[in-house]
């Protein structure tokens, strides 16, 4: 099943704040108080947030395996 979904549009403010729309917030458990680190590409025009304990979860999983990258690398 595919889990992409578009949410709508966001508009961003003068002081630089975007508003996530709230079916966003609630099917992606977003709640008042979390951390979110905003990603993206200059070269390619594109922006996203992903939270807080998922980007621990992903450099916890790339950093647990890192030998094993090292080792596909080598052969």
């Amino acid at each position: 099943m595919i889990d992409k979904k578009l949410y709508g549009t966001a508009t961003v403010g003068t002081k630089g704040q975007v508003v996530i729309p709230s079916d966003a917030r609630e099917q992606l458990n977003i709640k008042p108080g979390d951390r979110l680190y905003v990603v993206g590409s200059c070269e390619r025009q594109w922006v996203g947030f992903i939270k807080e304990e998922q980007l621990r979860e992903l450099v916890s999983h790339l950093t647990d395996n890192i030998e094993q990258y090292k080792d596909l690398l080598q052969d």
